[in-house]
């Protein structure tokens, strides 16, 4: 096994901890929600087969439906973020995507912080529209969406900058 497999499967078990340990206890004002989890969808490496990462955003994303009894809703939102990842790494990168040279650890913070709040957005916005399934709470959505968005996009640009900077 290499390192970048061994760094990943240690990424995938401690933010899985995470969210189901601390963060999926946290229910602040009855909406605010992180879902720090996506950070690995995000960080998972460029190069790798997508389909190795719609399947491993799957399993995330199922791992913490079985520990939150949330039946489905954050495999659907985990497998959605892993499918337009390629579309949010390209809008927030540009060339460096096309050329498959992102190091998230040395990228302009401004196209990492862009990258982090479209996913974020797009997953939270899956996540409570299926959750809530009901067009007449459209209000609630999108303030579910909103607010939890904020909250995760902190935490998750604040973990990212803490774990994958280079240290001077």
């Amino acid at each position: 096994m290499n390192s970048i497999a061994g760094i990943n499967i240690v990424r995938f078990v401690l933010l899985l901890l995470l969210q189901v340990v601390i963060c999926n206890h946290i229910d602040f004002l009855g909406y605010i929600n992180p879902y720090i989890y996506i950070i690995f969808i995000f960080l998972f490496p460029i190069r790798e087969d997508r389909l190795v990462l719609l399947l491993v955003s799957f399993l995330l994303g199922m791992m913490v439906d079985i520990f939150s009894d949330s039946g489905g809703v954050h495999a659907a939102a985990a497998v959605s973020l892993a499918y337009a990842r390629p579309i949010l790494l390209k809008s927030s990168f540009g060339m460096l995507y096309e050329h498959q040279t992102i190091k998230f650890s040395t990228t302009d913070i401004g196209s990492l912080i862009t990258y982090i709040s479209l996913g974020t957005v797009i997953h939270h916005f899956i996540l409570f529209s299926l959750e809530i399934f009901n067009i007449s709470n459209i209000l609630l959505v999108l303030q579910k969406t909103l607010f939890s968005s904020i909250f995760t996009i902190l935490l998750s640009v604040l973990i990212i900058i803490l774990f994958s900077r280079n240290r001077k």
